[in-house]
């Protein structure tokens, strides 16, 4: 009897254990971001507020591979213009895999308004 409630106990904690890990891992592995348009973070493409591209690159190489087991590191990532502030607007930005290989990042805005742009990107 006191040897089941034991591994009932073990068992229990090591769900618990793996769920938090679960949970903890898609919380931090999310692909989309908000950022604020202001005076450091803004710039104009095409006539359109946008988010600057340096902006853009330093934040997607930061959630490419927040965890060992999540996405690859990537090194010298870079976007060839601003993200427009317009729902829908779309980049190409580029990085490279610590064999060389040069990965394509699609990313694309989300939701857009005066003061701020939500974008993603995929893996």
């Amino acid at each position: 009897m006191q040897r089941s409630r034991f591994l009932v106990g073990v068992v229990g904690g090591a769900t618990a254990v793996v769920a938090l890990g679960g949970l903890g891992t898609y919380l931090l592995s999310g692909t989309e971001s908000t950022s604020r348009l202001d005076e450091f973070s803004t710039a104009s493409v095409g006539g359109h507020r946008a988010l600057a591209a340096n902006i853009v690159a330093d934040r997607t190489k930061s959630l490419f591979h927040p965890l060992p087991w999540v996405g690859d590191r990537l090194t010298g990532v870079t976007c060839p213009t601003g993200l427009k502030a317009v729902a829908g607007a779309t980049i190409t930005c580029t990085g490279k895999k610590s064999d060389g290989e040069v990965v394509r990042i699609p990313v694309r805005v989300t939701k857009a308004d005066a003061k701020s742009v939500t974008w993603k990107f995929e893996r």
